[in-house]
């Protein structure tokens, strides 16, 4: 395994933070520094990062429904409650992407760097779907359309979202892109403010009927299928 993928599978970082913490020369094999991140290496190498060992342990993702006041980082420096005190596990967990303090719903927590790194990448175009309570219903048609066709924001274009109306003032949005904010700037943008936001669907895996605050692992075919959603084989 490439030393990059190794660190990852590790739980140490994600796969490009873990190319950047070999190119700072904080990683050694056998006592060595190690400068290359493509080099294979397994656990008779001696891994360490910063003088401490480390090996793969089991990759696990959990689905959490996060509810809103919940940050979704693995610590705070305001001391805010975070979304991995949800979910009490041994392994190094931490969220895949975010969603905003106010905003609720369905969140992945996982030790897989590298799955969390494909995951959230713009490239692998893997879609998450939203359900926005909106201010200025009802929602017109021709806002539904803008949204459909791709908007132009402070930091560039959309691109086209699939966008539907589940009542006068909630839309379903689904995106790709995962920019900051995005979706409350681009219901904004088509003059309906979002009032509350939900996070219903990530790639091939729905919130369902998961509770608010609970969460659970995820089944290996599930996991089987996060990976698929990203062109990853394995």
């Amino acid at each position: 395994m490439r030393l990059a993928k190794y660190l990852a599978h590790a739980g140490v970082a994600s796969r490009r933070a873990a190319e950047r913490l070999i190119a700072a020369g904080r990683v050694t094999a056998g006592g060595v520094v190690v400068d290359d991140p493509a080099r294979d290496v397994g656990v008779e190498d001696e891994i360490a990062v910063d003088g401490r060992p480390v090996a793969p342990e089991a990759r696990v993702v959990y689905a959490v429904n996060k509810p809103p006041g919940v940050v979704s980082t693995a610590q705070d420096t305001h001391g805010r409650p975070t979304v991995t005190t949800l979910v009490p596990s041994q392994a190094r967990l931490y969220p895949v992407g975010r969603l905003d303090a106010d905003s609720s719903g369905l969140i992945l927590l996982t030790n897989d760097g590298e799955l969390a790194y494909r995951l959230t990448h713009p490239r692998f175009e893997v879609p998450r779907t939203y359900i926005a309570r909106v201010d200025g219903a009802p929602v017109t048609a021709a806002a539904l359309r803008a949204l459909r066709d791709g908007l132009t924001l402070n930091d560039g274009p959309t691109a086209p979202a699939q966008a539907g109306l589940l009542a006068p003032d909630l839309i379903e949005l689904t995106i790709h892109e995962g920019r900051k904010r995005q979706v409350k700037r681009m219901c904004a943008a088509v003059g309906h403010p979002v009032i509350a936001l939900r996070r219903v669907r990530f790639g091939p895996l729905e919130l369902g009927a998961l509770a608010e605050g609970c969460h659970r692992r995820l089944t290996g075919i599930e996991v089987d299928r996060l990976r698929a959603a990203t062109g990853a084989e394995d």
